[in-house]
């Protein structure tokens, strides 16, 4: 029976009491007995959680009535374990890291499309306004080999600080198309986005939710394969059923990494995972 409530979310506002913020969610998630990994930055707040039901939607409601974080949004899935070892909060000079700091999110964001919108440009094989629709994958190499959608553009990047870098090598492929940014949850899109736009490229949008939210809402149409998850579950099929179950941490702190790492290699032995 699945009765492990899992979450993804994050929000791009200013945060300048970080340490203040933190102490204070650890002593929630303490109190409600949850596990996972939350990100504190200058630009925002980035959560993976996992807990019982009523505990953690408690601790998300407490979190909620702080000003900053009345809207925060967060995208829901079920598993039979625990997937994360221990909760830890980090603090971070950015939740998803580019290394361009004029990028601020928090201070407007790029025009995003809805999951049912996207699949209806895709079974149509354009946008409401006849252009060609081009996914772009912004996640990283070994991400993008456990499933994509069809014909994404994939730059086989290794961590998302190259993504600048790769944009600027292939803006001319992008022009005269309406481009569809998308990971895991929104986060690397939304950014990438931005970025993509302040460099002069206005055909850009940003896939509402990232690919889970896409799942959630319309299943797994123009999708082949699964979606890599940075947990025990190691990646989620079009269901949101997960490919595994183990009692792991965030992949920064994973002890089963070596062993997930070694198995992506062996099915793909002509490329290389990297995290």
């Amino acid at each position: 029976m699945k009765n492990i409530l899992n979450i993804a979310s994050y929000k791009f506002v200013d945060i300048l009491d970080r340490e203040m913020l933190r102490d204070q969610l650890v002593v929630r998630a303490e109190q409600a007995q949850l596990r996972g990994t939350i990100l504190l930055s200058p630009e925002g707040i980035n959560m993976f959680l996992a807990g019982e039901p009523d505990l953690l939607r408690g601790f998300l409601a407490a979190l909620k009535t702080d000003a900053r974080f009345a809207d925060l949004y967060w995208k829901e899935s079920w598993s039979e374990k625990q997937p994360f070892r221990r909760f830890l909060v980090k603090l971070k000079n950015e939740i998803i890291r580019m290394n361009h700091p004029a990028i601020q999110p928090a201070t407007g964001r790029a025009p995003g499309v809805e999951p049912a919108t996207l699949k209806r440009w895709l079974d149509q094989g354009h946008d409401d306004n006849g252009k060609p629709v081009v996914m772009l994958d912004t996640r990283n190499a070994f991400e993008v080999d456990y499933g994509t959608f069809t014909g994404a553009i994939d730059w086989r990047i290794t961590k998302f600080t190259e993504f600048p870098d790769a944009v600027a090598q292939h803006r001319a492929e992008l022009e005269d198309k309406t481009v569809v940014s998308f990971c895991t949850g929104g986060i690397r899109c939304e950014k990438g986005a931005i970025l993509m736009r302040e460099m002069g490229l206005d055909n850009v949008l940003q896939l509402e939710g990232g690919i889970l939210q896409y799942f959630e809402d319309v299943g797994g149409a123009h999708y082949t394969g699964d979606c890599f998850v940075f947990d025990g579950r190691e990646a989620l099929a079009p269901d949101l059923t997960p490919k595994s179950s183990y009692d792991s941490a965030r992949v920064y702190e994973d002890p089963d990494w070596d062993a997930k790492k070694a198995r992506w290699e062996a099915a793909h032995p002509q490329a290389k995972a990297t995290a």
